[in-house]
């Protein structure tokens, strides 16, 4: 645990009013493009799957549309996976991740299960290299009912749309040096509430569901990313982000309470992973195939433990 660093809007325990939001908001750039980098990409798997606009995020540098690639004949006999990534737009492995798995392999795995691929819910996030939306909301606290993330509510919406249970879930993160050096500070002033850094774990983990763990699956998980890239070790304190290490890469978190993508889908098998892209042990490259790894992993796993 280190001393937290002080944030430049706002006064210290005070929580942001509009103004501070505004003044936050005017210092976001656009530093890439969700078009180029991502949308484009979406568009070339039109040939071997459905790709659907399910919302649009009506943003001043937007607007953005939303997609998903999909099987195209969803069979009631299979299970759906959903691999959903850029929830947390800055986390770039999360989106690309899920694009390159889209690309290269989820095609074999449409005879076993129905996809549901949504590669970056936050887009403005994703060109901005930010973890918030553009009202200051984190749209991974916000899978919640009347959530103030237009991204957590199009993209809850479409799934409860399909009327189809999700067997699986997967969803693709990272942990990055910003964590401490903006995101926390920032989470700090916006809420008046002094926030601790955790040291950033060097390495993959995965975070499972304290009310529903589902350890081997878990495990199938972190083994499978375990030849591709190196598993995080539990700091001197034995945990992880400040959380007890369950098993070798794995901490548990309450998904539904915390308002987690992973938690919104009521899925069987949850798990969201996490990446380290400022290790210098990883390449991004590497950090791109750990993600793909992890969907891999999990659905050879489910493929052995099917319903």
């Amino acid at each position: 645990m280190t001393q937290q660093l002080s944030y430049s809007i706002g006064k210290p325990g005070i929580p942001w009013t509009l103004l501070e939001k505004e003044q936050w908001l005017g210092q976001q750039v656009i530093k890439r493009s969700y078009h180029n980098e991502v949308v484009v990409h979406i568009d070339s798997l039109r040939g071997d799957f459905n790709v659907e606009q399910y919302g649009v995020l009506e943003y001043a540098n937007g607007p953005y549309p939303l997609y998903v690639v999909c099987t195209k004949e969803f069979s009631q006999q299979k299970p759906t996976i959903l691999v959903t990534g850029g929830v947390h737009g800055y986390e770039t492995s999360g989106v690309q991740g899920a694009l390159r798995f889209a690309l290269q392999h989820a095609v074999k795995y449409q005879t076993d299960f129905n996809l549901i691929i949504a590669p970056c819910i936050s887009p403005w996030g994703y060109e901005t290299i930010n973890r918030w939306n553009p009202i200051a909301v984190d749209p991974n606290r916000s899978f919640i009912p009347n959530t103030l993330s237009p991204e957590a509510a199009q993209i809850m919406a479409y799934v409860s749309s399909l009327g189809t249970p999700i067997y699986a879930h997967i969803d693709l993160h990272e942990t990055t040096d910003t964590d401490n050096s903006e995101f926390r500070p920032a989470l700090s002033a916006r809420d008046g509430i002094f926030q601790e850094n955790w040291q950033i774990p060097d390495g993959f983990y995965t975070v499972g569901d304290t009310n529903n763990p589902q350890e081997a699956f878990q495990r199938a998980v972190i083994e499978s990313v375990e030849k591709v890239t190196h598993i995080a070790l539990p700091d001197d304190t034995g945990k992880l982000i400040g959380s007890p290490m369950m098993q070798h890469g794995v901490i548990n978190y309450a998904l539904k309470d915390l308002g987690l993508c992973a938690g919104f889908t009521n899925a069987t098998y949850t798990t969201t992973t996490e990446v380290y892209p400022d290790s210098a042990n990883a390449t991004p490259e590497e950090c791109i195939l750990a993600q793909v790894a992890a969907v891999t992993g999990a659905l050879a796993y489910l493929q052995q433990h099917k319903p």
